[in-house]
């Protein structure tokens, strides 16, 4: 590492930063050049990545896990492009056909495709013509498609007279195609299938050719099936991977702590299909800490079975975590460990990663020790049986624990809930739809997912527990994958500072937020008609978390340190965080190895990556699910909430279930609508009406397609004009009738 002059009081300019790049002699990223320059804190942070986005963006230096000096390299105008993936919010990523350029090809967003045109699919060549963001973004717009490609495209097969037509399942995606006889591939009439597009030969709809028959859409796992195709879920190991995981064994007690003895207990959801956390806690004898508590937190050892570069690793890696629906799991492990040697059982030895947890009687954390050891769960316990035996029925399972098990939990948890007041944690609690099935896979109830003391306690143990890995990783020194949560942005806490202060409520001008200057916010409005508008303008407001091997602390939270530890059967970070720590304390095998440590950043991004992409596909099920559903009340009326505001029309959420749909603007009544951004609110130019974020609202369902997930309100013909819904001069309810904002498209959520 260069010996360049340490920072003396000033920030350094672009020409020092460039220097010290240019004379270190191994590539060198953030975090290398702020411990150069001796910079700290949120500002110079914030500072030196505008300064470096500048650097990259005039091609001087490369992106990358280390920057170095290095000639700009940009794409030709036009180029031909192969669709590489379609990522959690719908957008289109392409690749160079070539790349002859050092690392990663810059990254290219395709512009939809023309109306009428099939949307793009992975694997599909197009000649296209390129506008360039910034050195490393690029958009592109499709001039043809290469003759001889094809797009893969999920739909319904329908019979017709000249052979069939397939019905795309992306509501995106307007355009039927057409098959012939002899590409039916023996398809019955609504079943659901894949079909490859064919090239364009003639006049007419694009013709198509069935490659797979996935089952009848009257089936219930059609609905699941659909999120998994649609957003490119990898639903089968490769051989290799399910042969090593069905060879495993569980371990001998050599090297490992025996925690046998120990009652630890697992609690998790009456339809939770796997157990890798256990819990325990006793109060501490140790009498400098009078009233503090010591706790135990074992996770299943994973990183014993899948080990670094295995075909179990590189399996799981691809997959980013395990992606749960109503009806199946695609995990992230084959099941012989998911659901067998990783998940803790009552009464069988597992081998299990663990946490001794020592905190005061204000729930801080005092001290931590890492183990490996083999434990024996001492019973499969559900949030609802532990709340209930903590409110005064136990039943035949928990009657025995009371005491000597879930009132210490209870005690312990007393602890850490005060903490988490203390230290101001931001808490928007909203509601989430939980989908019941039936016997026979069909929706029998759509309702508000229960909070009970019992969930916060397991919460509370397992943030303890990823804040004692984290500080772990950090005291040792060794490299590893932090939680991290930023705070809002400059530009989105200043529309939300516009914003309250119109409604009556005080965002501070601080230079840091914390999150308890929203904790008095939501405090203040809660119980009030405005209550539920507040949570979700300051929901809009929040970054979004993400893994990186730079810890920035995680905002919501209100934790400087945080990492994830609790869930390897079901996260790759977490796995990561494991191996880390086995390195870092020399713990057995299964650490950390140097290829992983080198690449933590890329790790990083792609596992963020596959989370969005779990929980768009997790969303996509759900309104699938809510929509089939609603089928057949088309025509009924509902009580919701605007809960989304778009220059294209209003999302309702609707109190009864929570399913969410569209009122489109065009069907709003006669006016012409601009929709103001700040103030989370279309606006009627010429009547005054004003349709708002939070507001309450009637409703007449008018599609529920469960095919598409599609769902479609109107207003009531009858609809009262002052209603408050349609009030263009609510008290303190601030709309400024200006110009639309042009559509912006941000690439960095």
């Amino acid at each position: 590492m260069s010996d360049t002059p340490r920072r003396t009081g000033t920030f350094p300019d672009k020409d020092t930063i460039l220097g010290f790049i240019r004379d270190s002699a191994t590539p060198v990223g953030k975090r290398e050049i702020a411990r150069a320059f001796k910079l700290s804190g949120t500002a110079d942070r914030e500072r030196l990545k505008e300064l470096l986005k500048e650097l990259e963006a005039d091609g001087t230096v490369e992106r990358g896990r280390g920057k170095r000096v290095a000639p700009p390299q940009s794409l030709p105008e036009v180029a031909v492009l192969e669709v590489s993936a379609i990522d959690p919010d719908g957008e289109v990523l392409a690749r160079p056909l070539t790349w002859t350029g050092e690392g990663k090809p810059p990254r290219i967003f395709m512009m939809p495709e023309k109306k009428g045109h099939p949307a793009l699919a992975v694997g599909d060549r197009v000649l296209a013509k390129l506008a360039r963001v910034n050195d490393r973004l690029y958009e592109a717009r499709t001039i043809r498609r290469i003759e001889g490609t094809v797009g893969r495209v999920l739909g319904v097969y329908r019979p017709a007279a000249d052979g069939g037509r397939v019905i795309p399942t992306d509501k995106r995606n307007k355009t039927e195609l057409m098959v012939l006889p002899a590409n039916r591939n023996d398809a019955e009439a609504d079943e659901l299938v894949l079909v490859d597009v064919l090239p364009a030969g003639r006049l007419g709809l694009p013709q198509a050719r069935v490659v797979e028959r996935l089952g009848h859409t009257a089936e219930p796992r059609a609905v699941s099936l659909i999120a998994i195709h649609t957003h490119g879920l990898p639903t089968d190991f490769p051989p290799a991977a399910v042969r090593e995981a069905q060879a495993a064994s569980v371990p001998s007690l050599t090297g490992r702590t025996d925690l046998r003895a120990i009652p630890l207990v697992t609690i998790d959801g009456a339809d939770a299909r796997d157990f890798d956390d256990a819990v325990w806690a006793e109060p501490d004898g140790d009498p400098a800490n009078e009233g503090g508590w010591h706790l135990l937190v074992a996770i299943a050892d994973v990183s014993f079975y899948v080990r670094p570069g295995s075909a179990l690793d590189r399996a799981a890696y691809e997959r980013g975590n395990s992606v749960y629906f109503p009806d199946r799991v695609v995990p992230m492990l084959p099941e012989a460990l998911s659901n067998d040697l990783c998940s803790l059982r009552p009464n069988e030895d597992r081998a299990c990663f663990a946490v001794h947890l020592w905190i005061d009687r204000q729930g801080a954390l005092r001290r931590h020790q890492f183990v490996r050891g083999l434990m024996r769960s001492a019973a499969r316990l559900t949030y609802e049986q532990v709340q209930a035996a903590r409110d005064g029925a136990p039943d035949e399972v928990t009657a025995p624990l009371l005491e000597t098990v879930l009132q210490p939990l209870y005690g312990a948890f007393a602890c850490l809930w005060a903490a988490r007041g203390k230290r101001g944690t931001l808490d928007l609690d909203l509601p989430e739809r939980k989908v019941r099935l039936d016997d026979r896979g069909r929706v029998a109830e759509i309702a508000p997912r229960e909070r009970l003391d019992s969930h916060r306690l397991i919460e509370e143990f397992m943030i303890c527990a990823n804040v004692a890995a984290a500080e772990s990783l950090e005291s040792a020194g060794m490299p590893g994958l932090y939680r991290v949560h930023d705070q809002p942005s400059p530009d989105k806490q200043e529309s939300l500072r516009e914003f309250l202060g119109g409604i009556g409520y005080a965002l501070p001008k601080v230079l840091t937020l914390t999150p308890s200057h929203f904790t008095r916010i939501l405090a203040k409005a809660s119980g009030k008609p405005e209550s539920q508008l507040v949570s979700e303008v300051i929901l809009r407001s929040q970054s979004q978390a993400e893994y990186s091997p730079e810890n920035i602390g995680h905002f919501g939270l209100a934790l400087t340190r945080y990492a994830h530890f609790t869930s390897p059967i079901r996260r790759y970070a977490d796995l990561i965080v494991h191996r880390a720590l086995i390195r870092a304390h020399g713990l057995g095998p299964g650490g950390l190895d140097d290829t992983a440590t080198a690449g933590l950043e890329d790790i990083g991004e792609h596992i963020s990556a596959m989370e969005r992409r779990a929980a768009a596909a997790e969303r996509d099920a759900v309104d699938r699910f809510t929509a089939a559903f609603l089928a057949d009340r088309v025509g009924e009326t509902f009580t919701g909430r605007v809960s989304g505001v778009t220059r294209f029309g209003l999302f309702i959420r609707l109190d009864e279930s929570g399913a969410d749909g569209l009122i489109p603007a065009s069907t709003l009544p006669d006016d012409q609508y601009e929709h103001d951004e700040h103030a989370h609110a279309l606006v009627g130019q010429r009547t005054g009406r004003v349709y708002r974020l939070g507001a309450p609202v009637t409703v007449i369902l008018v599609e529920a397609d469960p095919l598409t997930g599609s769902t479609l309100f109107a207003l009531p013909k009858d609809q009262d004009a002052d209603h408050p819904l349609q009030s263009g001069h609510q008290p303190g309810a601030p709309v400024r009738k200006t110009p639309s904002a042009s559509r912006k498209r941000d690439r960095g959520r």
